[in-house]
């Protein structure tokens, strides 16, 4: 690690996973969703949410770098801190392969870590991918109103490596909302039903769509792009067994 780079705060779940794997101690400061791996954040300065941080908080760590992501959180507070003297690195991921290069640049490129084993691990993970039989699915990431994946997005790329064709892939939005009753017309083999953002879980979610088999799968596994990216294709592939 070079020495200009022993101070981070991270904004982004997924990144402080990342780093709190690949070189424990580094973490300063990190989000109030910030929970993996609790055992290496214990102590750590926590300075609000994604969307809503503390950047006094932040700036008075005296980090030497901020990660963040162009989606998970908001360009005024990341102007903010730029404007306070504090180096922003925010990455922009919109599926697997992006999300590799991603961790690549930031933890060997911005942090000059070697490239933890854990990476070359999801790699080889997903390059062994061999898809079920493609099913038409949505999945809804929020609901009050009902939100759905739409294009572009990293959850989406994974699902269909695994050979889940989701039917809102070609929408206009990223994240549309769809009434209920035009999901449940959709004409889908299945339902995919995360549990983040939104909790969905066995009795508060299925029950919109009788008769449509529902898979219930890891949020962390399906949205995170760090450590966990080794083990999601078993838990996801799964997972996806299990609805039917």
């Amino acid at each position: 690690m070079r020495p200009d780079r022993k101070r981070v705060v991270s904004l982004v779940p997924s990144l402080t996973e990342a780093v709190a794997v690949s070189a424990p101690g580094l973490l300063v400061g990190v989000t109030d969703w910030c929970t993996h791996p609790a055992p290496e954040l214990a102590g750590v300065a926590r300075i609000g949410g994604t969307k809503n941080p503390d950047v006094r908080a932040i700036a008075e760590l005296r980090p030497d770098l901020v990660i963040a992501n162009e989606e998970e959180n908001r360009a005024p507070d990341l102007a903010q801190l730029r404007a306070a003297g504090v180096e922003v690195l925010v990455t922009e991921v919109r599926g697997l392969p992006q999300a590799l290069r991603e961790l690549d640049r930031v933890l060997v490129g911005a942090l000059g870590l070697a490239r933890p084993g854990w990476l070359a691990d999801a790699e080889s993970a997903w390059a062994r991918v061999e898809p079920d039989a493609e099913r038409r699915a949505f999945v809804p990431i929020w609901r009050r109103p009902w939100m759905v994946l739409g294009r572009d997005t990293f959850a989406g790329d994974l699902l269909a490596r695994l050979g889940v064709r989701n039917v809102y892939a070609g929408h206009a939005e990223r994240y549309p909302k769809v009434a209920v009753a035009e999901l449940a017309a959709a004409g889908c083999d299945l339902v995919v039903l995360p549990d983040e953002p939104y909790r969905f879980t066995a009795e508060d979610g299925p029950e919109a769509f009788p008769g449509l088999p529902a898979a219930l799968v890891s949020g962390r596994h399906l949205t995170w792009y760090g450590p966990s990216l080794a083990q999601a294709p078993a838990v996801l592939s799964r997972a996806l067994r299990e609805a039917g």
